[in-house]
């Protein structure tokens, strides 16, 4: 056997002042990793953080240009997965008021009532997913426990899982089913009675209090700077809601149910906190709309529509607080059948962005605790 040689490299000094540049993702485009992170780390320390977007990027807004009025729903409903009924409620609500429709009452409730059964949905995936990527795997089974039921009655009234398209311009595809809203009444209620196990598991576990509380601070200015909204600005502080503040559809009347949800801390545990109660006065707005929806005495819930539906020239602006903050949809029309324009304003896009100033000065291992906190759906960001 020949003898073996053992050869030392050294890179001298110069070590000390190389910063490492780390690329964390993309991966496969159903993960959150198909967003990159371009990551400049002196020791342990994050220097400098680059969201980098636009690996998922399917070209929506071209693609609504293509379609009418009618088929561009199909489209707007997809960015946010875990928000389709919202995202399509943005796009009818902009066509109907360039239109100047209105909805009929019965549909108003409707709506409101599917939104926040939405918004449920929407906060229980991330409830489960983020102690999960803390290293919690009980809590997700826990989710998806209380997401299926709600998922039963949304399925039941639209036929679809994920991309409801129970909207329409004028209101809604169809009337519910008959003893459809006792068993969502059931279902609300169900999951209500087993929302403390968050509190029991993830919130009373020391160990996911030590791995978020203090980390990842962002304070109102950065919030305003970046156009953060949401739960996540209103863990900093920002007390604003478009529910409450400039209220659409049924919220006007709910004032006394919807309470907006603020913590001051602007941490990671105040992310996560602000989300959990948020989703705790989702089901009881959702409560307030059965309750509601008894008292209507039957009707239509949309309008009869013309075969051909041309928005008239003009442009308007009209925006919504989706479960993960504010979407905008400023639609512009020259009189035919299909948009000029329709530019979506998302939450995601700008709430990622901040990034930027959180990372810096962190360490790696907080990384994916403060990533993790910004609850984004990527096709949210590459719309």
């Amino acid at each position: 056997m020949s003898p073996t040689t053992q050869t030392t490299v050294g890179i001298g000094g110069a070590a000390e002042s190389t910063d490492m540049v780390l690329n964390i993702g993309p991966q496969h485009p159903s993960t959150h990793g198909v967003l990159r992170l371009r990551l400049v780390l002196d020791g342990e320390r994050i220097a400098e953080a680059e969201p980098v977007i636009g690996y998922m990027h399917r070209g929506a807004e071209k693609l609504f240009e293509a379609r009418d009025y009618r088929q561009i729903i199909v489209l707007a409903n997809r960015h946010d997965w875990l928000s389709a009924f919202s995202n399509e409620l943005g796009v009818v609500l902009a066509v109907e008021r360039m239109l100047g429709m209105e909805v009929p009452e019965r549909a108003v409730w409707l709506r409101t009532l599917l939104a926040e059964l939405n918004r449920v949905l929407n906060h229980l995936m991330f409830l489960g997913s983020y102690p999960l990527e803390l290293g919690g795997i009980t809590p997700v089974f826990y989710a998806f426990t209380e997401r299926e039921e709600l998922q039963a009655v949304m399925e039941e009234v639209s036929g679809g899982r994920m991309h409801y398209m129970f909207n329409r311009v004028g209101g809604l595809k169809e009337d519910i089913p008959a003893g459809w809203t006792g068993r969502a009444r059931e279902a609300v209620a169900g999951v209500r009675s087993r929302m403390d196990v968050y509190d029991d598991l993830v919130l009373g576990n020391e160990i996911f209090r030590a791995r978020t509380r203090g980390v990842g601070v962002l304070d109102a200015a950065a919030v305003h700077a970046y156009g953060v909204s949401g739960p996540i600005a209103r863990a900093s502080g920002v007390d604003f809601d478009l529910r409450r503040d400039e209220p659409y559809l049924a919220y006007g009347e709910l004032a006394d149910t919807l309470k907006v949800v603020t913590r001051a801390e602007g941490d990671c545990l105040a992310r996560f906190e602000c989300l959990l109660e948020q989703t705790r006065i989702a089901l009881d707005l959702a409560d307030a709309c059965l309750s509601r929806l008894a008292e209507l005495p039957p009707g239509p819930v949309n309008q009869r529509l013309p075969k051909v539906l041309k928005a008239p020239e003009g442009h308007t602006y009209a925006w919504t607080e989706n479960p993960l903050g504010i979407n905008g949809y400023y639609l512009v029309s020259k009189g035919e059948k299909t948009p000029y324009r329709l530019k979506l304003r998302s939450a995601s896009f700008n709430n990622i962005q901040a990034l930027t100033e959180l990372l810096p000065g962190t360490l790696v291992a907080d990384m994916v605790a403060i990533l993790g906190s910004l609850f984004f759906v990527v096709g949210d960001i590459d719309k």
